[in-house]
């Protein structure tokens, strides 16, 4: 089980970097699972799958608020706003115990996304001040990206390049591809061009030679970096041999 939900983190990693070994992971996490279900990490297991599905089908408590993001825009684009109700309220109550900030953030973006196009941008600003007491900065960047959506389509190009900007700087910061590709389409209808980030020795590494560079770092020895990303130890020697040359 516990092979289940390190090949669906995989994958939920590899969803936000762009990495077209997601759909492997995510078909090798539910084959693991169909032959060793009941397990305990089992509903955990199921709920990043269906995080890095872009599913609604997320349990909003414990764990699952983590991809609330997600699962909040996955719900407005299906129409779901019973969905988005529920974890609106989930978020605030969570909120309300605990301070979060970051949840009052997302609760707000939330509503922004269901609001008329009158209230929308008092829920992105409330949600960007949120942001700005949390250290969670891929989630921010998130909010300002579709608050630059918004003002884009409202026809006020310059405040949404603003926006757009800021997230294009945190995705690009971070190796979230599919993210900084949204945000440089957008920047590109708002009428600015946004060249890619000229690539430093991290930016210019693959998401698995990443993955390879990171563990070694952490002082991993090279057979227990394979185990950890289900590959051989020679194919871990190449990835080195790749990091190294770059």
């Amino acid at each position: 089980e516990h092979r289940a939900l390190d090949l669906a983190e995989l994958a939920l990693l590899a969803v936000h970097r762009g990495d077209a070994q997601a759909d492997e992971h995510l078909r090798e996490a539910s084959r693991v699972l169909a032959e060793h279900p009941g397990g305990t990490l089992e509903p955990l297991t199921r709920d990043v799958v269906a995080w890095a599905k872009a599913t609604p089908q997320v349990d909003p408590g414990g764990f699952g608020r983590a991809a609330a993001l997600d699962v909040v825009e996955a719900a407005v684009r299906l129409g779901d706003h019973d969905t988005v109700r529920t974890w609106i309220a989930e978020l605030t109550s969570f909120a309300a115990a605990t301070g979060s900030e970051w949840a009052l953030a997302v609760a707000e973006h939330a509503r922004a996304l269901t609001a008329d196009d009158r209230d929308a941008e008092e829920h992105f600003t409330a949600a960007l001040a949120h942001h700005a007491h949390s250290p969670r900065r891929v989630d921010r960047a998130r909010t300002a990206l579709a608050f630059g959506e918004h003002l884009r389509r409202a026809r006020r190009r310059v405040d949404a390049r603003v926006h757009l900007r800021a997230a294009l700087a945190t995705f690009e910061d971070v190796g979230a591809a599919p993210w900084a590709d949204r945000a440089r389409q957008e920047l590109r209808a708002s009428g600015e061009s946004a060249r890619r980030r000229d690539g430093s020795p991290a930016t210019a590494l693959t998401p698995q030679e990443l993955q390879v560079a990171r563990l070694v770092a952490e002082g991993l020895p090279n057979r227990e970096v394979a185990a950890r990303l289900f590959v051989s130890p020679r194919t871990v020697e190449f990835h080195l041999r790749n990091v190294f040359a770059k």
